[in-house]
């Protein structure tokens, strides 16, 4: 008996994470115990478990990718507003266009 996706497009996911990011959680994780048995440092291991909390998903989105596009949107990206009135516009007091 084979279960299909629902969204056969959709990438695969495992638990609660994607699979690259179970990758990179489990490299994150060799590198973490061997730095922590050979150095005593202990700031792989903060990182690699900081994300893997902001890569959990739900719905299809995770903490990281909402982070991604606020950053893009309120710091990387260019935000463009052009405010006129063109000619033969008027507007009353209360909101309505007069004119043309």
């Amino acid at each position: 008996m084979y279960i299909y996706p629902d969204n056969l497009k959709s990438k695969a996911v495992l638990w609660l994470w994607q699979l690259r990011d179970i990758g990179v959680i489990g490299i994150g994780c060799l590198i973490s115990v061997f730095a922590l048995a050979q150095l005593g440092f202990l700031l792989p291991i903060v990182a690699t478990a900081l994300y893997a909390f902001l890569t959990i998903r739900f719905d299809d989105t995770s903490i990281l990718d909402f982070i991604r596009y606020a950053c893009a949107f309120f710091l990387t990206g260019q935000q463009f507003y052009e405010w006129r009135l063109q000619s033969g516009d008027h507007w009353e007091p209360d909101g309505k266009r007069v004119g043309k």
